[in-house]
């Protein structure tokens, strides 16, 4: 069960420097392995099943109508600002669009804006 834990948090971690996300701190959120950004953990991982990112309400409901078989949420998550994601059924480059997003939602605006920036050039 670990080695799965460390097997997903060393596949976001893959991820997210793929995507060229700056100032990613290696961290734990509530005990689990996470990832923050300025302070504010925006993916964690769960269980050796579930990855919880950070994401806006909206965007949260569109996403659970849109893929029920890989986003989903329990009564713990109603109304904040999190989303539990199947980690074993999301592709790697869906994950790594929702780790942009949940790094952007959580990122402090002015490295948030230098990110933007930057992938527009």
């Amino acid at each position: 069960m670990a080695d799965d834990v460390d097997a997903i948090f060393q596949r976001l971690k893959r991820l997210t420097a793929e995507a060229g996300l700056p100032d990613v701190e290696e961290s734990t959120s509530y005990g689990n392995p996470a990832l923050k950004v300025g302070g504010k953990s925006f993916v964690a991982v769960k269980n050796a099943e579930t990855i919880v990112i950070s994401i806006s309400l909206d965007d949260k409901e569109h996403l659970l109508e849109m893929a029920p078989d890989v986003y989903f949420q329990t009564d713990h998550y109603v109304g904040w600002p999190h989303l539990p994601v199947r980690a074993a059924v999301i592709g790697d480059e869906e994950l790594r669009l929702r780790l942009i997003g949940a790094w952007l939602f959580r990122a402090p605006k002015k490295l948030a804006a230098g990110f933007k920036d930057q992938a527009r050039s």
